[in-house]
């Protein structure tokens, strides 16, 4: 996504039975101020959040009490420093060994690198190096998103049988994001048995208008994982895209799990 549209939001599919609404509630919460790009009033969080404003306060009193938001002076909300050492031990250790990667695939391409797992059914950011552009693409590190509509999902669905593809998206569904997402199965499949046979995904506008992305899978990982480089479609030229899927085959060989 683009840095000027950081606060869009995606809706993911519904939890499955037997999960706590106020746990929920509480992590839709912290996903807002997660996603702002500087803290809030309690009104902003509880309409974003899709909350009543006493719920969305009952919440944020115990989120305070946690550490894991703070108020500022001004009674607005952000996230609070306890969220900063559960994020560094939460931090997968393939992320850590994939910066000196990413850090060489953003500056062959100058475009945003990130490596990405697939968590259950979805996919999970786990690392990112943005690019040097002022205008780039980026995924917050740790949001997760259905695989159908980006690169590095098609890369890691296109290792796994046909079997678990299916039984992942009679989970997750098909919506369409944009004209080019793909949202039927058998166009999906078919996309993937492309992927597998020239070796890299392609997201063209799928998850968002205007922009590219080139994903490989990485070989070999449990649970699967991917690199990719994305950007403007106007800047990730066929010139471009050939440099990228060589340079993401030869990163994604190094990290082989």
């Amino acid at each position: 996504m683009s840095e000027r549209e950081s606060s869009k939001a995606h809706t993911l599919p519904a939890a499955s039975g037997g999960h706590v609404q106020s746990v929920a509630r509480a992590f839709a919460v912290l996903e807002v101020l997660a996603q702002a790009n500087a803290s809030l009033p309690l009104a902003e969080v509880a309409a974003r959040a899709g909350l009543a404003v006493p719920t969305a306060h009952r919440l944020l009193r115990t989120l305070l009490d946690l550490g894991v938001a703070r108020q500022r002076d001004n009674r607005d909300y952000g996230l609070g420093p306890t969220l900063i050492g559960l994020g560094e031990r939460a931090t997968p250790p393939l992320a850590e060994s994939a910066r000196p990667a990413l850090v060489h695939l953003e500056d062959i391409a100058q475009e945003t690198a990130n490596l990405a797992v697939l968590d259950g059914d979805l996919v999970a950011y786990i690392a990112q190096v943005p690019s040097r552009h002022r205008m780039r693409m980026f995924t917050e590190v740790g949001r997760r998103v259905l695989p159908h509509a980006s690169g590095v999902g098609k890369a890691m669905l296109a290792t796994l049988p046909e079997r678990r593809v299916r039984e992942i998206l009679n989970r997750t569904g098909l919506p369409g994001y944009t004209p080019t997402t793909l949202v039927s199965v058998p166009a999906l499949l078919a996309d993937l048995r492309d992927t597998r046979h020239r070796g890299f995904a392609i997201d063209d506008g799928e998850q968002e208008v205007g922009v590219r992305c080139i994903a490989v899978a990485v070989p070999g990982a449990t649970p699967p994982a991917a690199l990719s480089i994305s950007g403007p479609s106007a800047r990730m030229t066929d010139a471009i895209v050939k440099r990228a899927v060589e340079e993401l085959t030869r990163a994604a060989g190094t990290l082989e799990g």
